[in-house]
């Protein structure tokens, strides 16, 4: 299996859920957050046009390239397939991104959010074709993709493409014997085709940090880490995955991150039992296992924003308090409500989770606009 020698740690910054200030990234926050990340000896940046409606490409270069000499840390980008509709968009676009970026190339770049009616778009512009033509020409160090589908889509892609060199995949515990994400037969994928694996969603966009009080007190009794620190570690604790990434929004979840990460271990026998019990919780609440990856928001022609109404959703099932409505008026003050849906459908063309969001919407629009 390949293996990537300038990468120091395997513990990677995702650059999706940046700190925000006045509608921009905090830019000096993140430098200081970039600045402790690349301290403790972690190089590892993960990026995407469409992050943070392009202020992630942005804040990168600002934070990040510009500040640091190139070949101290390790750039991933991807192809995503809102940019582009025919071959001769593809290589424009990229040279965009290198430009936004403030670099002559990426380490990484991958076909963005592969799944089954996405692949025969790329298949049909020729895309990972002209992704292997850039990799000749240095504008890329390594091709891959990151995926969200079945078991049986992830296997006709990387046979149909064998120089595909990783897969990003969505892992975590709560995800791993689901049976629409199917991490652990995804995962099982890629060892059979020796890839090696990237983790998206190992906390499952903060639904594995805030834990109802049940699931609360069993990490408790460990006397131990963070919530955050079970779920990233068990991610990382699996053979062939040689980078696990975290969304960090604040200083804190740096430290806290690179705390337990710098010197990594796996989950001892202990801790997994532990994690097999909070699995079980989760799974009989029945919350929304929405990732907040925002696909559903950038189609909606409403504008509801649907990730941040579930996550009210299932703090309304975990905790039953004021603060589930509270914060449903405040994500709704002014903008779109659930009950706003027109029942189209493109949410869920676009949900990686496959969630029956308009059904869901119901529910919620039931639960908090009560008259």
């Amino acid at each position: 299996m390949q293996t990537f020698p300038d990468i120091k740690k395997n513990f990677g910054f995702g650059c999706m859920r940046l700190p925000m200030k006045d509608g921009n990234v905090d830019n000096e926050l993140f430098c200081q957050m970039v600045d402790e990340f690349m301290e403790a000896g972690f190089n590892y940046f993960d990026t995407a046009h469409g992050y943070l409606g392009g202020k992630s490409e942005i804040a990168v270069r600002e934070c990040l390239t510009s500040r640091y000499p190139r070949e101290s840390y390790i750039l991933t980008n991807k192809l995503s397939s809102n940019f582009f509709e025919k071959q001769e968009d593809i290589r424009p676009f990229l040279e965009e991104q290198l430009r936004i970026c403030g670099v002559d190339y990426f380490d990484f770049y991958l076909m963005h959010a592969q799944n089954k009616k996405l692949f025969e778009k790329y298949k049909k512009c020729r895309a990972y074709e002209t992704a292997a033509e850039l990799k000749k020409e240095g504008k890329i160090k390594h091709l891959g993709i990151s995926f969200h589908d079945t078991a049986e889509v992830l296997e006709e892609i990387l046979t149909a493409y064998p120089e595909v060199e990783v897969v990003q995949i969505q892992f975590n515990y709560a995800d791993f014997e689901d049976a629409s994400v199917q991490s652990r037969k995804v995962y099982e994928v890629c060892r059979k085709f020796k890839k090696p694996v990237i983790v998206m969603e190992p906390v499952k966009g903060g639904s594995l940090v805030n834990l109802p009080a049940e699931a609360q007190a069993i990490f408790a009794e460990l006397g131990g880490g963070s919530n955050a620190s079970y779920a990233i570690r068990f991610a990382a604790s699996f053979e062939g995955i040689f980078m696990t990434l975290s969304g960090m929004g604040n200083l804190e979840m740096v430290r806290d991150n690179i705390g337990y990460m710098k010197d990594f271990r796996p989950l001892d026998e202990k801790e997994m039992e532990a994690v097999g019990k909070v699995c079980k919780i989760f799974h009989a609440q029945n919350l929304i296992p929405c990732t907040d990856c925002k696909y559903c928001t950038e189609r909606c022609p409403k504008n509801i924003p649907i990730p941040s109404l579930f996550s009210c959703m299932n703090d309304k099932i975990a905790f039953n308090n004021w603060n589930s409505g509270y914060y449903y008026g405040v994500h709704t003050e002014g903008g779109a409500k659930a009950s706003d849906c027109i029942g189209c459908g493109a949410c869920e063309a676009a949900c990686p989770q496959k969630l029956p969001i308009r059904k869901l919407l119901r529910d919620v629009a039931a639960a908090f606009e009560k008259k």
